[in-house]
């Protein structure tokens, strides 16, 4: 069992949970990102099912500003992850999507206007979310 101090409860330690925890505590030690401005296991509908998104960011204004979507370990990060966080995207329309498996790292800015997403070598600081 594993304490989460974004949902504030004991969860079994699953190794995604252990991927989603270290993760989120790497954006709030290293990248400044407030516990209090990000939520685990978000719930969403996407055609009339009900999935969860692993980590949603809330910048200052308490909008959605970045998803993160998290996996085991041993899953590859594969254009199949990708798709899939790109279709919670189409729900919340962030700026920021971030892909982790605890080993490799990615993150894109999405830029709806022109609809294009550009990788970035590095992962933002909270205050580069805008």
């Amino acid at each position: 069992m594993i304490f989460d101090p974004y949902r504030k409860k004991y969860l079994q330690l699953t190794p995604e949970e252990d991927v989603r925890q270290h993760f989120a505590m790497y954006l709030t030690k290293e990248k400044g990102y407030p516990v209090s401005l990000m939520m685990t296991e978000h719930a969403l509908k996407l055609n009339e099912q009900t999935r969860r998104s692993d980590i949603v960011i809330f910048n200052r204004k308490g909008e959605p500003a970045g998803l993160v979507e998290c996996k085991a370990p041993h899953i590859k990060i594969s254009q199949k992850v990708f798709d899939q966080v790109s279709r919670y995207n189409l729900i919340f329309r962030v700026k920021y999507l971030f892909v982790t498996n605890g080993l490799a790292h990615y993150c894109c800015k999405v830029d709806f206007e022109k609809a294009e997403i550009a990788f970035l070598t590095a992962i933002p600081h909270y205050n580069e979310l805008g």
